[in-house]
């Protein structure tokens, strides 16, 4: 999707939905010293959130770019994303702007992919930058709100809308996975997704569990 500075940009219409055989994920910076000042969400459910984006990738066969900032410094990748990934090298830069990073940007670019999906600590910082810049660059640029997060929900907030104003798409994780999945006829990923919303996704997961218990209960006798 290519973009004219200051013009609006639209998302409408199937083709503007997200496929999983288009996409290719990059996941920012979701280390220690980041979640340490984390303050726009719960920082149990950001790294619950990231987690469930990764493992929702890794169903529908989404590349994944992992990448860090000074990890000697800001500390490993959360497990919880990088054991979705099990001998995947984590990229470690200097530029905090990852979309300067030629390393990242090249391995984007040869997936041939052209829905980019990001999410990061720091919303405001690490995920606006390379979200803005790979926008008007003509990518077609997805942002995880809710597997992001800042140092304040007004810092969160207002990148959000610089983001918007840029032509980023915004989407929650659960809505990204759901996109990918399209139809529940897709059985090759349907029943490996309700796996990732039974760890991820709890309300959901829960009720679908008594879902299964209802349908496997027995009607009460009359007699």
């Amino acid at each position: 999707m290519t973009t004219t500075p200051g013009a609006a940009t639209f998302r409408n219409g199937l083709s503007s939905l997200l496929r999983p055989e288009d996409s290719v994920l990059v996941l920012i910076d979701h280390q220690p010293y980041q979640l340490s000042n984390l303050n726009s969400h719960d920082p149990h459910m950001a790294v619950n959130n990231a987690a469930g984006l990764a493992k929702a990738a890794k169903v529908f066969g989404v590349p994944t770019v992992l990448t860090s900032v000074v990890e000697d410094r800001g500390g490993k990748i959360f497990p919880q994303i990088t054991e979705v990934f099990p001998g995947q090298k984590v990229i470690d830069r200097t530029f905090i702007n990852t979309w300067e990073d030629r390393k990242v940007v090249d391995i984007v670019k040869a997936t041939g992919r052209k829905q980019l999906v990001l999410a990061g600590l720091w919303t405001e910082i690490c995920v606006a930058m390379p979200a803005i810049q790979a926008a008007g660059e003509g990518w077609d640029v997805t942002v995880v709100t809710d597997a992001s997060g800042a140092t304040s929900v007004e810092a969160h907030e207002v990148a959000i809308q610089r983001m918007a104003a840029a032509g980023v798409n915004l989407m929650t994780w659960l809505a990204l996975a759901s996109e990918w999945q399209r139809d529940w006829a897709r059985s090759e990923t349907a029943m490996a997704l309700n796996d990732v919303v039974l760890q991820h996704a709890a309300g959901s997961g829960i009720a679908y569990l008594w879902e299964q218990q209802l349908l496997n209960t027995p009607v009460p006798s009359k007699g």
